[in-house]
């Protein structure tokens, strides 16, 4: 593998161990096992805000969650707590100017509606 594709292998794996170590500081190491990350990129021209291309597109974060998570006593804390770690992630690995731009969103999943390896999850 050439040199820049191993360079970039290498800042690609620390940016998902980084944002998987967010998800455990907020639900404990437990979670390590089962926090899956997905980097997708939009490439250059092809992000837009306001009917124009964006010179600096925004970093977006996408959580899918458990519905019952959002009904827990504690759970406004655990909603901040993501939100929070995770744009700081975001910040440190892409730079602190895309702070105020980083969009973290949390998406309630009914039990029944997502599965892993052809079997639905219940619980």
């Amino acid at each position: 593998m050439p040199r820049r594709e191993v360079e970039r292998a290498q800042l690609l794996g620390r940016r998902i161990e980084a944002l998987t170590d967010a998800v455990v500081a907020v639900y404990g190491e437990w979670a390590r096992e089962i926090a899956e990350v997905r980097l997708v990129g939009v490439p250059a021209g092809r992000w837009g805000i306001g009917g124009k291309p964006a010179a600096d597109p925004a970093p977006s974060v996408t959580f899918a969650i458990k519905e019952a998570a959002f009904g827990r006593p504690d759970a406004d804390d655990i909603v901040a707590r993501l939100i929070s770690g995770v744009t700081g992630v975001i910040a440190a690995v892409v730079g602190e100017r895309v702070r105020p731009r980083v969009s973290v969103d949390l998406v309630g999943m009914p039990a029944g509606r997502s599965g892993v390896g052809g079997v639905v999850l219940t619980s």
